[in-house]
């Protein structure tokens, strides 16, 4: 059964940092893309970053480039997401997500694209 865990959620003030940690298994394939993925109270869901286990590749939505830096610990089966210089935009529950494709995957914001995910931590930014 595959199960994904977050953590690192949490309130901060602007400008402020968070790592966003989100510990997967029960997963069978080695190489795969991982996403992070965050919804704000009456907004869609939004893909904010994404990664491939298997050679380092990643996509970034455009509001976070810059900022938020995700990367995985593969002997950990871990996934995270450095979130610096926060924004009270930012705030959101954040959910890591496993994509759909198993190892013929490309980093990928979509929604669609990813059929696992966890319960989401909470982010919170004031000003």
């Amino acid at each position: 059964q595959v199960q994904l865990v977050e953590s690192g959620g949490g309130s901060v003030q602007a400008g402020g940092s968070l790592r966003l940690s989100c510990a997967a298994s029960g997963y069978p394939y080695s190489s795969n893309c991982m996403g992070w993925f965050r919804q704000a109270p009456g907004k869609e869901r939004e893909g904010v970053a994404a990664i491939y286990s298997g050679g380092g590749r990643s996509a970034y939505a455009d509001s976070v480039k810059g900022r938020f830096t995700i990367s995985l610990d593969n002997a950990k089966n871990t996934v995270y997401l450095q979130m610096n210089s926060l924004k009270p935009e930012d705030t959101a529950m954040y959910f890591c997500a496993i994509d759909r494709r198993g190892p013929f995957c490309v980093p990928s914001l979509g929604g669609l694209d990813y059929n696992y995910w966890g319960q989401g931590t909470q982010v919170t930014v004031s000003s």
